[in-house]
């Protein structure tokens, strides 16, 4: 018999509609999992998206006050998909009400409200989850097992990279994202914690970094009460000051020995959403692009005269992918990953098992991003602490 898991979603922004998508569609993707999901309750300030989650997505209610789904009876765990500066709050109180933890990452806008969640739910002993979406690509994850069969030989380089055009607009609107008191910290929250976690997921630890950065759209317009977060303001509209980073660039050392690079920006013109990366080793290379994540570039070392780089196509044979579209080179969308990412999670409550990525590893991606911003202000190389034993 399968276990029946309640849950509660925090939000029902971009994130909150693709994770109640995601687990709306489980039943029909993964027959043979060991519970059902439930959508119990949404939790929305606003009442269009409190109507939608009832109507449109089968919640069985909604409510504005997010403390009220988290204290429900019913539900057994809690989605969080708010701004930056809620999860805080919210963690902890699911942690109190026992409730396993899915947040959307960063968890917090600042590496120290990120070891705050960690603690608090290690204090709680519940499950937790963070949506480093990505690592869940099933490209990605036959990289990882490319790279652990050892076919790329030693890894001796690696380069990340995610290039945005979301704030690219100097008239888009000064919206929650480039606040410091509701986003926190910009890119390096936002984009470069996604790099990082591809890149400790794949090669490992991180042991040093040097950056810098710097805010390329300094104002944008304000916006007026009914402004979307994406809107876009006229020239003429009074202006505000962007608090955080649009742009960091960072040169590190892998404790394995590995050097890497990371580039992040949310304003060049060009890049629509080029989450990518590039991993170097002495018997080949493997390359990756979310652009076109159904597609890999792997190069092998050989004596032919016809070497280059080979292209791999997503497909059934790799994980998970089959569970959406049977053959090879039919591609798979990003929703399918984040309906990936939350049956591993649901399977791991059901079954007792392990999750990863989970608020540990979030530790992990912010002590990189703490020693990011320490060299901003020593302006050299710098240690990256674990925070997680601070």
């Amino acid at each position: 018999m399968k276990k029946e898991i309640g849950i509660a979603v925090l939000g029902l922004g971009w994130m909150g509609q693709a994770h109640s998508r995601s687990v709306l569609r489980i039943p029909s993707l993964f027959p043979e999992r060991s519970f059902e999901p439930r959508l119990v309750v949404c939790a929305d300030t606003e009442a269009e998206r409190r109507d939608r989650a009832v109507n449109d997505f089968g919640f069985e209610r909604a409510v504005e006050d997010w403390s009220e789904a988290i204290a429900s009876d019913d539900v057994d765990a809690v989605w969080i998909t708010a701004p930056n500066m809620m999860h805080i709050p919210m963690v902890e109180a699911a942690c109190a009400a026992g409730k396993a933890v899915f947040c959307e990452k960063p968890i917090g806008g600042k590496p120290e409200q990120t070891v705050a969640a960690y603690k608090s739910a290690e204090a709680a002993g519940v499950k937790t989850g963070v949506g480093y979406n990505y690592l869940w690509a099933p490209l990605v994850m036959h990289t990882r097992n490319l790279i652990a069969s050892g076919e790329l030989g030693e890894i001796t380089h690696y380069r990340g990279r995610f290039v945005s055009m979301y704030g690219s607009d100097e008239l888009g609107l000064l919206s929650w994202r480039f606040l410091m008191d509701q986003a926190g910290y910009g890119v390096t929250s936002d984009i470069l914690s996604h790099c990082v976690s591809l890149a400790q997921y794949l090669v490992g630890d991180i042991s040093e970094v040097v950056s810098m950065k710097k805010t390329t759209i300094p104002m944008r317009p304000l916006p007026t009460g009914a402004s979307s977060h994406y809107g876009r303001g006229k020239p003429e509209d009074k202006k505000g000051e962007v608090e955080n980073e649009d742009f960091a660039s960072v040169l590190c050392t892998f404790e394995n020995g590995a050097t890497g690079s990371f580039e992040v920006s949310r304003t060049l013109v060009g890049p629509e959403s080029q989450n990518a990366f590039e991993v170097f080793g002495t018997k080949g290379s493997i390359s990756w692009n979310l652009e076109k994540m159904n597609e890999l570039e792997y190069y092998q070392l050989t004596d032919s005269k016809n070497s280059g780089y080979t292209t791999i196509y997503g497909g059934d044979r790799f994980p998970f992918h089959g569970a959406f579209v049977p053959g090879q080179a039919n591609a798979i969308g990003f929703e399918d990953i984040v309906a990936i990412e939350d049956y591993s999670f649901l399977e791991a409550l059901a079954t007792g098992g392990t999750f990863s990525p989970s608020f540990r590893e979030a530790v992990d991606v912010v002590s990189v991003q703490e020693a990011v911003i320490k060299s901003w202000e020593s302006r050299t190389w710098e240690p990256v602490i674990d925070l997680a034993k601070g």
